[in-house]
């Protein structure tokens, strides 16, 4: 393995632009074959996911063929106007009667992390704790001086879910712990629903979700570009790995109670007709060598000459 010097990237450096017409038609080719070579980065990770928990290809195949669709109808609606069958099935590359068969699944098997009420309670209760370490332990109920977790289930969900109902779940993912003398004890630094894999797969879908619509966003062009940076290096030992990892780490709790904080606020400000939303993160990742032979092969033809690293 060749040894690369440390380097940055981002999505697009500078203010977002648009590509003319004639150009886009011009590199119509090479481009395709870009923008096939980055999606095959991005799906690979989802499709090693895919394999290993049991999901075949006619599912995935459904699942594309619905995405392609649903897309589609955005792309014409954002120009202003109700595709037909046949605009749709231009767009995508599918014949009409396969566009005709699509029926929208309407049903959200996955729940949206941003909308969860113990997430929500989570994050409020770390603000506290961070201003008031004595606050990781709360009487369930009101009191007569003092917060309590009740009063920050319901500031959390605007009074729309029970606070015992929080409660439960919390515990039940091992972030809380009620022993029944009335109090209720915070035992994570974040909303973290490791035991629960349906949630840690909301989470997946809605964290990568978003970094991936910022990166697509300034890379397509036309608005001013999002946050979307990182540092990277080949040639460097596992152990150095972990070291950078951990400073990441405690760098990122720093400007997670920070940004909590703003959010929390923002949040508690708005009026309930809001309907904006933000999500902010951070990522690491490291690995021994490369994950297959084509990955390597990938990395080694990773942009043409003058791209961005």
């Amino acid at each position: 393995m060749t040894k690369e010097a440390v380097a940055t990237g981002a999505s697009r450096g500078g203010r977002a632009r648009v590509l003319p017409s004639a150009k886009l038609a011009q590199l119509a080719e090479g481009q395709l074959d870009w923008v096939l070579a980055a999606c095959a980065r991005v799906m690979r990770p989802l499709v090693r996911l895919a394999v290993r928990t049991g999901v075949k290809h006619a599912q995935l195949d459904r699942l594309l063929r619905s995405l392609l669709v649903e897309e589609a109808q955005r792309t014409w609606r954002d120009k202003g106007g109700e595709p037909n069958l046949s605009q749709i099935s231009l767009t995508t590359g599918l014949n009409r009667k396969v566009v005709t068969s699509i029926v929208r699944d309407t049903v959200e098997h996955l729940p949206y992390s941003e909308m969860s009420a113990p997430a929500k309670t989570m994050t409020l209760w770390l603000r506290m704790c961070t201003d008031d370490p004595s606050r990781r332990r709360l009487p369930i109920s009101a009191i007569a001086h003092g917060p309590s977790f009740e009063a920050v289930a319901h500031e959390a969900s605007r009074g729309n879910v029970h606070h015992r109902a929080v409660l439960e779940e919390l515990v039940r993912l091992g972030m809380a712990t009620a022993p029944g003398d009335g109090f209720v004890g915070l035992e994570a630094d974040g909303f973290v629903p490791s035991q629960d894999m349906r949630s840690m797969l909301a989470f997946l879908g809605d964290n990568t979700r978003d970094h991936l619509l910022a990166a697509v966003s300034n890379t397509l062009g036309g608005q001013p570009a999002f946050l979307e940076r990182s540092v990277f290096a080949r040639g460097i030992s596992p152990a150095q790995c972990e070291r950078i990892h951990q400073i990441a780490r405690t760098r990122w709790n720093a400007l997670h109670h920070e940004l909590s904080h703003e959010l929390t606020d923002a949040f508690s400000e708005a009026p309930k007709s809001a309907s904006a939303r933000m999500r902010v993160g951070i990522y690491a990742y490291y690995e021994e060598g490369s994950a297959t032979a084509s990955d390597a092969a990938a990395d080694a033809t990773a942009a043409p000459k003058g791209g961005r690293p």
